[in-house]
């Protein structure tokens, strides 16, 4: 792995230019590499982060990349990670008019990683800087405590899923109203605290009018300093009264509770467990945006690299060449989903769209297909449009606000399903439905939706886990491994409730519903599951 040379960078801070004036908002510095083969499958264990801590699992991730990779030998273009400076890696066999192209991409995800909402909680600190501070703290944990750190990494990540994005998302946008030392007094203080009589407490309230025609610059001040002089236990109740209330405000996800309230892992001697499990929720945290934002965030590139690569004269002599590659990157499959084809579709036809004027009251009230095909108030706003879609959008709110009949009838999609021929015992593919609230749903279960959980204690110490039931049952086969590291990291019993289809009673009603019903009505039972000597214990409640 190399720093790209000199020449190339020249190239590529040319293309910065354009991209800036298209609208692209970015920071000048960035660093790129070129690397091979070999180093991406070296890589993409740890998401192409070098400093990121090491893990066994990574080890095992490289082993199936080779063997992959020696039966289905493969030049991956790029990747670019959200680090600052923002790092890009590319191929060493790459030619030079490929590279350019790549880059429009990249920068395409730069702008978006530096101005997404949804990755807010990233723009404030270098995440490669934290982790290879994060990997020399395992290294030293690993010489002392040995296989142990690695136990913990692996309790913890089998719980990784569930941290609490949104909320930390949502400590940046709203500040919870802060509790001043005069409504603590009034409120609290007087009334719970001193229980005084309701003539004590009308003429505390007369005396504050006192202060503020006394004092009418600093009347405040003023009188807390009598209250303080009055009661002098006021300070330390205020302040315990205000990390109260912060502790009440703020919601813990499982690892933060465990972290918070575990006896086991705040025992002195376990206590450098917590630095670990921190590390394995920041990681967790730092990643969930690029999950949650696949299709907008590639298809936002890929319509920057396409829209910046077609003007610029580089692609002369390489337009067959750049053809083919971008049919590879930006088809829209017949079976499956791209998320390449369907953000980058989107992005165009939303701009299309709004020039027209079509995102509009207006637009939407006509029924008549030749009115609303030749409808056109020429606004030529679509691209400040996708703009804002690029800033506040994830991929749930892109997928179900934008994707419609008109959508789906200009691309031509459908849901496909299979059905097993009984004559020759093959699957055969069937188009299932043209209708855009169904294609909608197919795109909407593929994306990245973690289970939500509800976290209490009962009397004797069990730490009871309510799944939130959504429609969308836990996969069996990872909840033994999740209850026993939770119940490890808890130090007591674990329980664990949810829902799952009663497979009787479905059975035997699956019959009778004909292949043509998009929704099976399923039987759900509420589930318990425990931990019964190191074996998971199922037993169905209801």
């Amino acid at each position: 792995m190399e720093l790209i040379s000199q020449h190339a960078k020249k190239i590529m801070e040319g293309c910065k230019e354009r991209a800036w004036d298209a609208g692209l908002q970015f920071q000048d510095e960035s660093l790129e590499y070129i690397v091979t083969n070999r180093d991406f499958v070296q890589l993409s264990p740890k998401n192409m982060i070098p400093t990121l801590y090491d893990y066994w699992v990574q080890d095992v991730e490289v082993l199936k990349e080779q063997g992959q990779y020696e039966l289905y030998p493969n030049n991956p273009y790029e990747t670019v990670i959200n680090t600052r400076p923002p790092i890009s890696y590319y191929n060493d066999n790459n030619p030079d008019w490929l590279n350019v192209m790549i880059f429009y991409h990249v920068l395409g995800h730069i702008d978006f990683f530096q101005n997404n909402l949804y990755f807010r909680h990233t723009w404030d600190y270098d995440f490669a800087s934290k982790a290879l501070s994060d990997k020399r703290l395992i290294a030293k944990l690993r010489s002392e405590k040995g296989r142990w750190v690695d136990y913990i990494i692996e309790f913890s990540r089998s719980i990784d899923n569930l941290v609490g994005y949104f909320d930390l998302l949502s400590s940046y946008t709203t500040k919870p109203e802060k509790l001043t030392r005069l409504d603590y007094y009034f409120d609290v203080f007087l009334q719970e605290d001193k229980e005084h009589s309701i003539s004590r407490y009308v003429s505390e309230i007369e005396s504050y009018n006192t202060f503020m025609r006394d004092y009418p610059d600093d009347y405040q001040n003023h009188f807390l300093d009598r209250v303080k002089s009055k009661y002098a236990e006021f300070e330390s109740h205020y302040k315990k009264a205000v990390k109260a209330r912060k502790a009440k405000n703020q919601k813990l996800d499982l690892l933060q509770f465990l972290m918070a309230h575990s006896d086991f892992l705040n025992r002195e001697e376990n206590k450098w467990m917590l630095s670990v499990i921190e590390m394995v929720r920041s990681t967790s945290l730092y990643f969930q945006p690029q999950i949650r934002t696949k299709i907008l965030n590639e298809g936002w590139a890929s319509y920057w690299h396409e829209t910046l690569f077609l003007q610029d004269d580089r692609i002369r002599g390489h337009e067959v060449d750049y053809g083919v590659i971008n049919a590879k990157v930006t088809s829209m499959p017949r079976v499956g989903l791209n998320p390449y084809a369907l953000g980058m579709r989107l992005f165009y036809y939303l701009e299309e769209m709004t020039n027209k004027g079509k995102i509009s009251y207006a637009y939407q009230r006509l029924h008549n297909l030749q009115n609303r095909e030749q409808f056109d108030s020429k606004t030529c706003l679509g691209r400040d449009y996708i703009f804002s879609i690029r800033e506040n959008y994830c991929d749930a709110m892109f997928i179900n606000t934008f994707i419609d009949q008109d959508f789906v009838d200009l691309h031509k999609l459908f849901v496909v399903d299979k059905r097993l021929n009984k004559q020759r015992m093959t699957w055969e593919y069937y188009v299932k439905s043209r209708k855009a609230e169904h294609y909608k749903k197919m795109v909407a279960d593929s994306l990245y939706h973690p289970p939500a959980v509800k976290i209490d204690v009962d009397d004797d110490g069990t730490l009871v886990i309510n799944h939130i039931f959504e429609g969308k049952p836990l996969h069996r086969d990872y909840i033994g491994g999740s209850l026993m590291g939770i119940e490890f990291l808890w130090g007591r019993k674990v329980v664990l409730f949810t829902h799952e289809p009663d497979p009787v009673k479905t059975e035997d009603a699956a019959p009778d519903i004909p292949e043509e019903v998009e929704s099976r009505e399923l039987v759900w039972k509420r589930v318990k599951y425990t931990m019964a000597e190191k074996k998971l214990a199922r037993r169905v409640i209801d």
